[in-house]
């Protein structure tokens, strides 16, 4: 990129001076800009050098000092640009150079998108849950895959509306990810955003419009029927005992998985637990243990896997559809899901979409049934959107409802 300056001879005002324009050349593309506010004298030009002269004794000032401060600061401005299309790999044209050089903002080299990305990413890695960071980066790999796929730059100036029209398209139609799937892709691109904004890194706002459909899914969890068939039958296997034993744990504490994870022999006491909750971050959570919690501690007590037998997230997920086949829990049951405007039904045996998450949902749906109060259940769970417990709440009432049907209105 090459920048220089010359005079407007032909614009002389009444007063003899020329407008200065400035001319940047790249790859063979000529951009020329008047600059704002600067004129000169022909006589106090001075070619060779392209910035003004001072005055001569007895002659008024023609701020030189003030201009050529204004001519520096252009081509200072025009090589941050030449290095900032470099580092990111840009094709300019005659439009973009111009818009960029006439911004009011600097060009902030430490401000690209992709380093910065990665910066929010290690600067959350011990402020956010694991399970929180492992959605970060699976957005973000989702964003270098489309900006690959589809030949868009990422950049922060780039992130607009034909941005998110190009990203819904190549997700619905090329790869046909469901609408929540991608509403937190899109949620998680919105916090890097306003997290960035916040640092001064760009002055983008325009993502704060793009606007998401999310779907409410079905909540899947085991009856106490299907929950105390699970809890009483004898696994032959060790690892499917195990993965059992803490599956159950779950559902009878209504702990997370991370959670349990991270239980020690320390955090247990004589009638209930105390930990601090991972995600949330509270600190000295308490919650109450029953008769059938108990008994799964008493199990493991003094042996090798004391508190519990853990295992990894995705061996375990795997086993627990394994046990739950076993014991029968094949209720057919029926998700819905969408993609873009289309529906997609898939009808399924309850047991292949038993997850490590749904011991939570068991055990806040039963104990809704079984009567313990909203308020109890929310301070044993931690719950803190209200939103998002109302479908447990609903579950309850809806099952209340069909028992009453098929009892006392049938008399």
């Amino acid at each position: 990129m090459q920048v220089s300056f010359s005079l407007r001879k032909d614009k002389l005002d009444k007063r003899g001076l020329a407008p200065i324009r400035m001319l940047i050349t790249y790859d063979g593309t000529r951009v020329r800009k008047v600059v704002k506010g600067v004129k000169s004298s022909l006589k106090h030009w001075k070619t060779k050098e392209q910035r003004l002269k001072a005055p001569t004794k007895g002659e008024n000032y023609n701020y030189y000092i003030e201009f050529n401060k204004i001519l520096d600061d252009q081509e200072n401005k025009a090589k941050d640009l030449f290095r900032y299309i470099l580092l990111n790999n840009i094709k300019p044209d005659k439009e973009y150079i111009l818009n960029k050089i006439s911004s009011n903002s600097p060009i902030d080299l430490s401000s690209e998108f992709i380093p910065s990305f990665k910066e929010f990413l290690n600067q959350n890695r011990n402020l956010k849950a694991e399970r929180t960071i492992t959605g970060y980066t699976t957005a973000f790999n989702y964003l270098l895959e489309f900006e690959k796929k589809c030949n868009y730059p990422l950049r922060f100036e780039t992130i607009n509306h034909d941005f998110f029209e190009k990203i819904m398209n190549y997700s619905f139609e090329e790869k046909k990810i469901k609408n929540n799937y991608f509403s937190r892709i899109i949620t998680v691109l919105k916090t890097f955003m306003t997290w960035a904004f916040e640092r001064e890194y760009h002055e983008n706002l325009t993502y704060k419009k793009f606007k998401l459909i999310e779907n409410e899914t079905e909540v899947i969890y085991l009856t106490m029927e299907e929950l105390l068939s699970l809890y009483n039958y004898n696994f032959d296997s060790k690892r499917l005992e195990h993965v059992k034993d803490t599956y159950c744990f779950g559902c009878f504490t209504g702990l997370r998985f991370s959670d349990i994870k991270q239980l020690k022999t320390s955090n247990i006491f004589d009638n209930h637990l105390k930990l601090n909750i991972q995600k949330t971050k509270t600190i000295d959570h308490k919650i109450p243990l029953n008769k059938y919690s108990n008994e799964i501690l008493e199990k493991y007590k003094d042996t090798i896997y004391e508190p519990l037998p853990v295992i990894s997230s995705q061996k375990f997920n795997k086993y627990l559809k394994e046990c739950c086949e076993i014991v029968g829990i094949d209720t057919p049951t029926t998700i819905t899901r969408y993609v873009g405007q289309k529906r997609i039904d898939k009808t399924v045996p309850k047991h292949k979409l038993i997850t490590s998450h749904t011991a939570r949902k068991t055990f806040v749906t039963n104990s809704l049934i079984l009567g313990m109060k909203e308020m109890v259940v929310r301070n044993i769970t931690g719950h803190k959107k209200e939103e998002s417990f109302r479908k447990y709440v609903k579950i309850a009432e809806d099952f209340k409802k069909q028992e009453m049907d098929n009892t006392w209105n049938k008399i």
